[in-house]
């Protein structure tokens, strides 16, 4: 079938002309024929999701899943790290031994450990009472468990070296976030093979002018690919497009989006984890003391708050698909081209989504 559009997001280029869907995969791009107006991008990519349509990961079942699913095809996610914030052992374990496996809907990449190795001075929402010191020990039990595919930790840690080494012996990305690092102990970090940082300026240690921290050290290190989250409360404009002019092409946008996210705007108490959430009409997700507690964000929203701040289409698309992907080494995610999975966003000329396709599946998500 052909999905009619008019061209197609190729390798951050577009390419003129429609594409053809066989058997869940690309079979060609450069087709004739097409709506006007219409372009197909590849499905978004997202490594920081909390929760979604009323579901909070650390707990979820495989119905939830299955709901969750659902509301993140309807923002164009094809693929994303369900993230598991800091909680006892037991939980996080039984979290990660829940990950569905397989099934209809965004492909589930692995989880996202974001704790329990984070610093005490800056734990954001996570609860101090599940913070840990450096354990390789506890960090086996927990990727015995399941399927993880990232962990964030705090680099400056006495015994976070050991912890780093282990991750990527077993396959595991690193970021460094929730962290006091200075920039000489962040460099150290990326020298061992720490590959990102967790939410950009957001939970770790401030820019000063001589004392610049992990962000400064990030921003400056070619290969270090930064998180950020662009939803209008958790950095300023400036704070974006500073970010963008350092580090263009190494930037992956996250929602780090939470159990109220996707679920039709409305507000009220909602869990994250252990901690218990409000959302206010307009404002970004607080805790009971006014730390900030994720957001609500959407990834076709994020990409569209990232164009709207000069970014070209093509790369504020690119830092939700290819950049994530790179970061996590995974070449079947985050591409539109012939020979690839039919992951699939069709876009307007408003940047509305008109069609998601999963795995080639067109009638999973369809609007027109």
């Amino acid at each position: 079938m052909k999905l009619g559009v008019e061209a197609a997001l190729v390798r951050g280029e577009l390419v003129a002309g429609d594409v053809g869907v066989d058997d869940g995969r690309i079979v060609a791009v450069g087709l004739s024929g097409g709506t006007r107006g219409r372009v197909a991008i590849p499905g978004f990519v997202d490594l920081q999701v909390n929760g979604y349509g009323g579901v909070d990961f650390l707990s979820a079942s495989t119905e939830d899943y299955e709901r969750a699913g659902e509301a993140l095809l309807l923002a164009g996610v094809t693929a994303y790290q369900p993230t598991f914030i800091t909680s006892a052992e037991a939980t996080t374990v039984a979290a990660v031994r829940a990950l569905p496996r397989a099934g209809r809907g965004p492909r589930v990449l692995g989880a996202h450990l974001e704790g329990p190795f984070l610093s005490p001075d800056r734990p954001g929402t996570h609860p101090l009472e599940h913070l840990r010191a450096p354990d390789v020990a506890l960090l086996d039990r927990l990727l015995d468990a399941g399927a993880v595919t990232q962990m964030t930790l705090a680099p400056e840690l006495p015994g976070a070296d050991a912890l780093v080494e282990r991750l990527l012996q077993r396959g595991v990305a690193v970021s460094a976030g929730h962290t006091n690092a200075t920039a000489g102990e962040a460099d150290h970090a990326f020298d061992l093979g720490v590959g990102g940082v967790t939410h950009v300026f957001n939970a770790m240690r401030p820019f000063r002018s001589r004392d610049p921290g992990v962000a400064g050290a990030a921003l400056t290190r070619a290969g270090v690919v930064i998180a950020m989250v662009v939803d209008g409360h958790h950095l300023a404009d400036e704070t974006v497009r500073l970010v963008w002019a350092c580090a263009a092409g190494r930037t992956a946008l996250v929602t780090d989006a939470i159990a109220a996210a996707g679920n039709g705007g409305n507000g009220g108490t909602f869990q994250l984890g252990d901690v218990e959430v409000e959302v206010g009409e307009g404002a970004a997700p607080m805790r009971g003391d006014g730390t900030l507690a994720g957001t609500v964000l959407t990834m076709i929203d994020a990409v569209r708050n990232l164009h709207a701040l000069g970014v070209p289409f093509e790369q504020a698309v690119g830092a939700a698909t290819e950049v994530p992907a790179r970061f996590l080494g995974r070449a079947d995610v985050g591409v539109l081209e012939p020979g690839a999975s039919a992951d699939v966003v069709v876009l307007d000329d408003r940047l509305e989504i008109q069609a998601v396709l999963c795995a080639g599946h067109g009638d999973v998500v369809a609007r027109d």
